[in-house]
C-alpha cells in the first residue's frame, strides 16, 4: 500500500490555516498539533504586536524553537539578551528562564516549535482567559503551573520595558 494513503494526517497546511487567539498584543496561531506527531512536538506561530514583551517564564520540561519570520525579536535567555531578524532561530531550552519581545513600531512574528508537544494547549486556554478582557497575572501564573511552566522574574520586566520601550502584554 502507498504509505502516503496510509498516513491519514494532513501532508499540507495552507498559511491562512490555523485557529487564531489572542493574549493582548500576542497573538498564537495553532498551526501543527501534538497530536498530530505522536506528541514530539507541536508548531505555532506568533504575530507580536509593536513594543510587546512576553512575560518572563521557565519551562520545566518543554525546549523551545523559534525561527524568526518578520521583524525582529529580542530575548532574553538567562543572563544572555539577544537580538534576531529574519531566518535567524532563537534557542530557549528547559530549565532556563526567558522571555522575548518585539522591539520594533511593527508587527513580527515568529514560528514556535516546542518539544515536547503539550504546552500549545497552555496557549489555547489562555486565550480563552483573554476573550473576557486582561486577566489577572495570578491566574495567567496559575494556569501555566499547571503546564510546568513558572511565570516570575518580575526584576527582568522594569529594565526591559525601559530600555526597548515595551510594554507588558496584555
Amino acid at each position: 500500500m502507498d504509505p502516503v494513503k496510509k498516513h491519514h494526517g494532513r501532508l499540507a497546511i495552507p498559511a491562512k490555516e490555523g485557529k487564531l487567539v489572542s493574549m493582548g498584543g500576542i497573538g498564537v496561531k495553532f498551526k501543527i498539533s501534538g497530536d498530530e506527531t505522536n506528541r514530539a512536538f507541536s508548531i505555532v506561530e506568533h504575530p507580536v504586536q509593536p513594543r510587546t514583551l512576553v512575560p518572563p517564564h521557565l519551562h520545566h520540561d518543554t525546549d523551545e524553537y523559534s525561527y524568526v519570520v518578520e521583524g525582529q525579536f529580542g530575548a532574553r535567555i538567562g543572563d544572555e539578551i539577544l537580538l534576531a531578524g529574519p531566518g535567524e532561530y532563537i534557542l530557549k531550552p528547559r530549565g532556563i528562564p526567558h522571555t522575548f519581545w518585539n522591539p520594533t513600531d511593527k508587527v513580527a512574528r515568529l514560528v514556535e516549535i516546542i518539544s515536547p508537544a503539550g504546552f500549545e494547549k497552555f496557549f489555547a486556554e489562555a486565550g480563552d482567559l483573554f476573550l473576557k478582557g486582561p486577566p489577572e497575572l495570578e491566574q495567567v501564573k496559575a494556569l501555566a503551573a499547571r503546564y510546568d511552566t513558572s511565570i516570575g522574574w518580575d526584576e527582568w520586566v522594569p529594565e526591559l520595558t525601559k530600555k526597548y520601550k515595551l510594554k507588558l502584554f496584555g
